[in-house]
């Protein structure tokens, strides 16, 4: 097999990311190349301007394709916080004391598939994940073929995508020449490298919270179960301090940083010093009254993501494990410990606060699953004929 460098391309809310990578002796992606730039021709996660996005990643393509002396013809895509639909759906097959062969499964998860893309004709497939595996009432880890019972039943979750979102995404790089091999829901991605790094624990939630936007996504025994987006960020907290206080974000930092303000409850007539000001500028502030705006924003974002979220609830009194994912460096620093504690406040959680993925590991991940898929996908969508998971899938079930 031919050595040639990998594209992957990242689209999220703010850039256009280019990673260019090789596989070394081991089939791990060595980072070779990297270009980030504003994301012209996408708004709020939408194709808007296929022209404008086309030109941007033409420009940065060739600048990459330049200095590499290579030409690509395929590209992995990245998407992150589009507009994706998560439905569970089950099969069953009725034994009465036979075996499960292959060829059940195999008519099940085609089955749903249909049965899916029958329902929703204005969507698209990204992935599909086995979730759940019950044989006469009992659930078992893996696909039990081979065994005998009474009674099957499978449960398959989808991701969707809206068909014409996904045809405006491919025509960006069909104009461009370049083929997509595979599209990658980056939560996805993240979610395996939580499981990958962190034991193989294997049931979690988590939340990522940018500054204009946020997340939940719950994985399940290793399966992708389920997404959630909001739109709203960190960035409120500026917001509502600036509209309440009319100060500005540089002043708000030089308040929030001082170690005075740290870890301090505040009376009511202690009011900010005039060293926070410019020359003429001074507010008569109440110190508590800014501690107050930051603690019930904090504490609204955390409730919205999780007391919207069915999933949520039904481990409300357990233990399980919850990852904060801070995209704000400022934010993070300063109050992870106050996300911490309102994210515990109702739900029995061991919350883990993380200051971003590095984008060149998340691209390592995507590439990994793009050769060896992931262990509970079903059904390959858009894996290529020679990827391991889609070998395996066709030596399981023709």
């Amino acid at each position: 097999m031919e050595n040639n460098p990998d594209l992957f391309i990242e689209i999220n809310e703010k850039n256009y990311i280019f990673i260019v990578g090789k596989y070394d002796q081991e089939l791990k992606l060595q980072i070779k190349e990297k270009i980030i730039t504003t994301n012209e021709g996408i708004e709020k996660n939408k194709v808007i301007n296929i022209d404008q996005a086309y030109e941007i990643i033409k420009r940065n393509i060739e600048i990459i394709e330049k200095k590499i002396k290579y030409v690509f013809k395929d590209v992995t895509i990245v998407i992150d916080n589009f507009d994706y639909t998560c439905v569970n759906i089950s099969g069953f097959k009725r034994l009465n004391g036979s075996q499960i062969l292959k060829e059940n499964i195999s008519y099940i998860l085609n089955s749903l598939k249909l049965a899916i893309t029958e329902s929703e004709k204005q969507k698209t497939i990204l992935h599909i994940f086995n979730s759940r595996n019950v044989l006469d009432g009992t659930p078992v880890e893996n696909l039990p073929i081979g065994l005998f019972g009474d009674f099957y039943s499978h449960e398959l979750t989808f991701f969707l995508i809206k068909k014409n979102d996904f045809q405006n995404i491919k025509q960006i790089f069909n104009k461009n020449n370049l083929n997509v091999k595979k599209v990658l829901i980056k939560e996805f991605i993240e979610g395996t490298q939580l499981i990958d790094q962190n034991n193989n624990i294997e049931t979690f939630f988590k939340i990522q919270i940018n500054k204009d936007s946020s997340n939940i996504s719950f994985f399940d025994k290793s399966s992708f179960r389920y997404v959630e987006y909001f739109n709203f960020g960190t960035s409120i907290i500026f917001k509502d301090i600036t509209k309440v206080c009319s100060i500005n974000y540089e002043i708000i930092k030089k308040i929030l940083t001082d170690k005075s303000f740290k870890n301090k409850s505040f009376e009511d007539n202690e009011m900010l010093e005039e060293r926070y000001f410019t020359q003429g500028n001074y507010r008569k502030i109440r110190k508590k009254l800014i501690q107050d705006i930051v603690n019930a924003r904090i504490e609204e974002v955390t409730n919205i993501i999780l007391n919207k979220n069915i999933n949520i609830e039904l481990f409300k009194k357990k233990k399980i494990i919850i990852y904060v994912i801070i995209e704000d460096q400022f934010i993070f620093d300063n109050f992870k410990e106050n996300f911490k504690f309102y994210i515990s406040k109702e739900y029995n959680f061991e919350s883990h606060l993380i200051n971003n993925f590095k984008i060149e590991t998340s691209i390592m991940s995507a590439a990994h699953l793009s050769i060896y898929g992931w262990k509970k996908e079903a059904i390959p969508v858009t894996q290529t004929k020679n990827s391991l998971i889609a070998r395996i899938f066709k030596s399981l079930f023709g």
